[in-house]
């Protein structure tokens, strides 16, 4: 037996209810960016963490500087209550995007987070946006 079969891989059932639950409170940066790229944007994209010079010198196209500690109901009423909030931060080495979905979820807003953040989007050589602006995919690209 390998290390891979040590423990018997969960029944169907499980196994749907599991990784159904992961994808709805996740996407990742290649379904992000097919979004931004085909106009098919049906959610908020929110840059979680860093300054406002940070976020500046690079972000992704489309995303909104909002650092998870200026997330409040107050903030919020900008947008509509069913509105999908995509979030991210640094990359896998840091929470802020947790601590944003936490927040958003406790205010009852739809969200997910988008895995690997920054890290995973450079890492699948995706375009950044620069400026003070959110900006577009195709003006990045």
């Amino acid at each position: 037996m390998s290390y891979v079969t040590d423990y018997p891989a969960a029944p169907a059932k499980i196994a749907i209810e599991h990784f159904s639950r992961r994808l709805s409170l996740e996407t990742d940066c290649a379904d992000v960016a097919s979004a931004l790229k085909s106009d098919d944007q049906d959610f908020v994209l929110l840059h979680v963490v860093g300054t406002s010079a940070a976020y500046e010198r690079r972000h992704i196209p489309g995303a909104i500087h909002l650092p998870h500690r200026e997330i409040s109901a107050e903030r919020m009423a900008e947008w509509a209550d069913d509105t999908l909030f995509v979030v991210y931060c640094a990359g896998p080495h840091c929470n802020g995007a947790d601590q944003a979905a936490l927040k958003l979820a406790k205010l009852d807003r739809p969200v997910k987070i988008m895995i690997g953040g920054i890290t995973g989007w450079q890492d699948e050589e995706l375009p950044f946006a620069s400026g003070p602006e959110a900006g577009t995919f195709k003006q990045a690209a």
